[in-house]
């Protein structure tokens, strides 16, 4: 009893640190991912690990295949689309009614300026990464944890897209300074033209990465 109680309170806090290293890009589409290197990793048994496993397959992110083991998910372009949709829904409602104090508008900046430096060195995965604490930060504006919980499950799906793409400096290098638009209309006082433009940047976005998916 002891230990399925354990491995009850373990696993979402597992599902949560693997839905990170989806976010951060550190796992790819397709990816197996090996029982004994996760639980080596992350110091946990493997019934913690795949009741984790469980429940990340259950939001979608990963795959039990019989007989060959669990993998990464691979997005479909419906997911995508649908994907886009939320963001728009989400993102921009949360900009348009920000509080212009709010402390996500520094991690906002930080972001930015995070991703500049790694587009310097033509770091590219670093780009994405940046780009993801901006968007992730933008929710944060709308102060809801239960808001915060259901993003991350999206961000992940939308890191996994971007993980198809063969071209990451087409996908990252135009949206370092959309980001950038964003944040000066927000510090200027102005959400909801903060939000017009983010808007503008997710149907950008959107046919970017359908364009790129339907070359794979």
């Amino acid at each position: 009893m002891a230990e399925t109680d354990t491995t009850a309170a373990l696993a979402p806090r597992l599902a949560e640190a693997i839905r990170d290293k989806l976010i951060s890009g550190e796992l790819k589409p397709g990816q197996r991912l090996s029982e004994a290197a996760l639980c080596a990793d992350f110091e946990v048994s493997r019934n913690s690990l795949r009741e984790a496993f469980r429940l990340l397959t259950k939001e979608g992110l990963l795959q039990h295949e019989p007989n060959r083991g669990v993998f990464v998910a691979t997005p479909s372009i419906a997911s995508i689309i649908d994907i886009y949709r939320v963001r728009r829904l989400v993102e921009t409602q949360a900009l348009a009614n920000a509080y212009l104090n709010h402390p996500a508008i520094a991690r906002m900046r930080a972001a930015v300026e995070a991703a500049r430096a790694a587009r310097d060195r033509n770091d590219w995965t670093s780009v994405g990464s940046e780009n993801m604490k901006f968007h992730a930060a933008i929710v944060d504006l709308a102060d809801s944890q239960r808001l915060n919980g259901f993003y991350a499950q999206i961000a992940a799906e939308l890191r996994l897209s971007f993980g198809l793409l063969k071209e990451p400096e087409l996908l990252h290098s135009p949206y370092v300074e959309m980001n950038a638009e964003i944040l000066q209309k927000l510090e200027a006082g102005d959400p909801k033209g903060a939000a017009a433009a983010l808007e503008a940047y997710l149907s950008q976005s959107e046919r970017t990465v359908l364009a790129a998916f339907s070359r794979i």
